[in-house]
């Protein structure tokens, strides 16, 4: 059971009356408040950007291995966007070739700028 009682908006002060819970006196100081709060300083557009740039990664790397594994030029990739600086994890596997990640997409190099992109099995 609520009851009401008089607080102070968390962003703008002002007295107002209502329930127990209720922590801002309009929408509007609401979402300022939040927005405020989320803005983008410095480390979260840092992380805004590494989580677009691999999102990316991983998106391209969906559409061109629709079928789990296949051999594609480095220049595709290139070409539509994709940046070999984020990755997720690597893999190193027994024949020595070394796996690159983003999230449950992957390549490693076949030959001289021929990539096989591979898809990880989830356990």
């Amino acid at each position: 059971m609520s009851f009401i009682t008089e607080k102070r908006c968390l962003e703008c002060g002002t007295a107002f009356k209502g329930r127990r819970d209720k922590k801002y006196c309009s929408d509007q100081c609401r979402t300022g408040y939040h927005n405020r709060i989320n803005s983008d300083s410095h480390e979260i557009s840092y992380m805004r950007n590494v989580n677009n740039a691999l999102r990316k990664n991983r998106r391209i790397l969906h559409q061109l291995n629709p079928y789990g594994k296949t051999k594609i030029d480095v220049d595709t990739l290139r070409a539509r966007g994709f940046n070999f600086n984020y990755f997720t994890n690597t893999e190193l596997q027994r024949d020595g070739s070394l796996y690159f990640y983003c999230y449950d997409q992957g390549y490693h190099a076949a030959a001289h700028e021929i990539l096989v992109l591979v898809k990880k099995k989830h356990v």
